[in-house]
């Protein structure tokens, strides 16, 4: 086995697979609070152009490199719309076999060995995991509740080597949203240091209380310097078809390509018409996410504010991260509710040292499922 495989922390979200097939195998009715895998359905209208492809017989070939002309364009459509961003569909916007496999072959078209990214702490694990199978070193940035977890980039000095700056808001795992300002500062603060700016626009749908969220590209003359990764799988409920875009600075854009077209052959073409079916096709199921999400949202945050836990309805994602009472461990506190409520909710740490204190749980359960979590926890903790 290779080094870099050797050394790799088991997937933390394997890890809860595993325990919970455990608990249900000794019987209990365990509810699944961890993953964030939309149990919404897709949107009908693009399960119908799924279907109409699959049954085309041109899709059943190689697909073209660097994705279909006509997601490249409906992509670059989607952003004048949504932020009134400008993209050249040609060499601004490639599509991806899910935003996470672009995520982490960034760094490898990027990052050599020696050199260093910034990766929020906490955050998705596969920005420093990607960092780390490339050789580089991951340099995490504490975001701090005390600052509604955004980093003080005033205050940061990166190594010499450093590469990259990692992004993330709507957040995944704090829930923290971002307003343009903040891009603002983090273009500016890219420019200086000469680093490409990764944002990671995953939950960039998915808001509350008529908070809108902000594209980085929307900042004066962040193609310079920044790329955004999107995804259909929150947007669309479309975890498991696996289509992604990664949109921005055409060098990192065109080195991202040279690289996936050595390692992959692109998306079933068939995927790749459904998904243009969903982003130019009605966008009324948005709105209808976003009730849902908000109702369990307010279902979570009312339940531990009731037991006395502070928790501030956030403004964006799937999530509710959750300080632990009494100043419990993370750990402690998830294996706590899995053994004693049969309710699975993930440890801050897994998504970094900066998460202890914290636990973060998923909305997408249905509503009875998650009511039925919540009253379990009450229970426990009340």
């Amino acid at each position: 086995m290779a080094r870099r495989v050797a050394c790799l922390p088991p997937y933390l979200f394997a890890e809860l697979d595993r325990k919970v097939a455990a608990k249900r195998q000794e019987g209990v009715d365990v509810i699944s609070l961890g993953v964030g895998d939309p149990d919404l359905p897709t949107p009908r209208h693009v399960v119908e152009a799924l279907q109409e492809a699959a049954e085309d017989a041109a899709t059943h070939q190689y697909p073209s490199y660097y994705g279909l002309p006509a997601l490249r364009l409906a992509v670059a459509e989607w952003y004048e719309r949504r932020f009134g961003v400008e993209l050249d569909p040609d060499t601004e916007v490639l599509p991806l076999i899910g935003s996470k496999e672009g995520l982490a072959h960034l760094s490898f078209a990027m990052i050599d060995p020696g050199d260093a990214a910034l990766v929020p702490d906490p955050g998705y694990a596969v920005y420093s995991i990607g960092t780390a199978l490339a050789g580089g070193t991951p340099v995490p940035v504490a975001l701090e509740a005390g600052r509604r977890f955004i980093p003080d980039l005033e205050a940061l000095s990166p190594p010499a080597a450093t590469k990259v700056l990692w992004l993330n808001y709507p957040s995944n795992p704090t829930a923290a949203v971002a307003e343009p300002d903040f891009f603002d500062r983090a273009v500016d603060f890219a420019r200086r240091h000469d680093l490409l700016l990764c944002h990671d626009a995953a939950y960039s749908e998915i808001t509350f209380d008529g908070f809108v969220a902000p594209s980085v590209l929307q900042s004066a003359g962040a193609k310079d310097v920044a790329v955004e990764f999107g995804s259909l799988s929150k947007t669309y409920n479309m975890t498991g078809w696996r289509v992604g875009f990664v949109v921005g600075n055409p060098r990192a854009i065109g080195a991202l390509a040279t690289l996936k077209t050595n390692l992959d052959s692109w998306i079933f073409n068939a995927l790749q018409r459904a998904a243009v079916a969903a982003l130019t096709g009605s966008q009324d199921h948005v709105e209808q996410m976003r009730a849902v999400y908000q109702k369990r949202r307010d279902v979570v945050v009312s339940a531990f504010q009731e037991i006395g836990i502070p928790v501030e309805p956030p403004l964006g994602s799937i999530y509710v991260w959750v300080p632990t009472p009494d100043g419990r461990s993370g750990e402690d506190f998830a294996s706590d509710l899995l053994d004693e409520a049969g309710v699975v909710v993930t440890p801050g740490t897994g998504f970094g040292r900066q998460g202890e204190g914290f636990v973060r749980i998923s909305l997408t359960v249905a509503d009875a499922r998650l009511q039925e979590a919540v009253d379990r926890i009450r229970r426990r903790l009340g």
